[in-house]
């Protein structure tokens, strides 16, 4: 049966890293593989940097681009040294793409824009590991996922079509699996248009579980920079642990939540077909890691999450009335419109608050929305604490020393927002 290997940025951010994925590929040979690979390091956050530079009309464009350039042709000098290598121009022409893009006017649309830009890392990053494996005589397929991920035009956040993505992978990809290693991107998808979109960010995560889906996997790998999925992020938790088997349930309030280790929409498609995922260390192959299934394994280490660079909204009516199932209707309408994803809310008599990550264009788009109906305020630069099987004396600890804007208890998950 076919696995699917998912490597995100960190995994293939030089030469070092991608020989490292060959010889993960390699342990695997005897293996169906279908490998979901990211964009190299920090790429998406300087294709990021690209886009709103060019939406701004800024002088220093071309400069970012240089540098996004130098930094792949480095790792490809380092992969082929012979910059006679094929390779070379083919990534030349990838990027040309771009290059057409910044000669045009800014298109009004900033998500449709982004998604066509910041899709190239994928693109570019695939292309140089497919020719590193071809290389060194791994036998592989490039293929475009944008054949494959059909998406409708929510630019930023493809909604995917399981009709149409199932029955072309099917169709086109199993064959292909029976003799070869299949190369492919992840985060992004296409319309019928032939446009790019993308499924949100850190997306690849969430392509590997598409993939595996539609295919029916025997399972997913996550090849990360950590041992497996931790109770809480080691660079601001020294003594965390690895948690050795997750109950789906848990591993989705966890998504949900923010823990940035899995991608939030993984989950689900890999529960619905029973496929197991693991989450491994891409440096310690031979290490177990964390595997996450259908299993009834309690946690007994409470699961801490840490959101920065939050936004709290309290919104009223300007009459000071009750806030009614209408008035909620209405702000959840105003919520889809903006696209703004809320990541924790409280209602009380004349009030409600929410609480999402600071996006300037969303949080924009959202007051414009509720001025003409509603009062509200807002606090930024919060920090949003989620603590699922939480314990008094750790809630204890981690608000000492902050002001607590908002709290939140259930049954087994605490949120707290508070002001450092």
């Amino acid at each position: 049966m076919t696995e699917v290997f998912k490597f995100g940025g960190a995994s293939v951010k030089d030469a070092e890293g991608i020989k490292n994925l060959a010889r993960i590929v390699k342990l695997n040979k005897d293996k169906q593989l279908l490998v979901v690979i990211s964009a190299m390091g920090k790429t998406t956050n300087a294709l990021e940097e690209l886009t709103n530079a060019y939406v701004n009309q800024q002088e220093d464009i071309h400069q970012i681009f240089e540098r996004i350039k130098e930094y792949h042709e480095s790792i490809m000098m380092q992969l082929f040294e012979d910059p006679g290598h094929p390779v070379f121009d083919d990534i030349a022409n990838s990027f040309v793409e771009i290059d057409w893009i910044l000669e045009e006017e800014p298109h009004e649309d900033y998500d449709y824009i982004y998604d066509q830009i910041v899709s190239l890392g994928e693109l570019v990053s695939t292309k140089i590991v497919s020719t590193y494996l071809d290389h060194i005589g791994i036998k592989n397929k490039w293929l475009d996922a944008r054949s494959f991920i059909h998406t409708d035009n929510t630019y930023r956040e493809g909604q995917v079509n399981w009709t149409k993505t199932e029955a072309a992978i099917q169709a086109k990809v199993s064959p292909i699996l029976m003799d070869r290693v299949v190369i492919t991107q992840g985060f992004i998808g296409g319309t019928s248009e032939n446009f790019t979109t993308t499924l949100g960010r850190e997306g690849s995560d969430y392509t590997a579980a598409i993939f595996a889906s539609c295919l029916k996997a025997a399972a997913v790998t996550i090849w990360k920079d950590v041992p497996g999925v931790l109770n809480a992020d080691p660079k601001l938790f020294p003594d965390t642990i690895k948690y050795e088997e997750l109950s789906y349930r848990d591993a989705l309030e966890m998504t949900y939540y923010g823990a940035t280790v899995i991608h939030p929409k993984t989950i689900k498609p890999l529960q619905n077909s029973g496929i197991p995922l693991l989450v491994k260390p891409f440096l310690a192959p031979e290490e177990n890691g964390t595997k996450i299934t259908e299993s009834n394994v309690f946690i007994t280490e409470p699961a801490i999450i840490v959101k920065k660079n939050q936004v709290l909204v309290t919104i009223s009516t300007k009459d000071l009335a009750f806030i009614t199932e209408e008035h909620l209707c209405e702000i959840y309408g105003l919520l889809a419109q903006a696209h703004v994803k809320t990541n924790t809310m409280q209602l009380s008599a004349i009030s409600f608050s929410l609480g999402f990550d600071w996006d300037e264009r969303k949080f924009t788009k959202l007051s414009s929305l509720l001025r003409d109906n509603y009062a509200f305020k807002y606090n930024a630069g919060l920090t949003l604490i989620t603590v699922r099987h939480y314990k008094p004396d750790v809630l204890k600890k981690l608000v000492d020393g902050k002001t607590v804007l908002l709290e939140q208890l259930s049954r087994h998950t605490a949120q707290l927002v508070v002001k450092l």
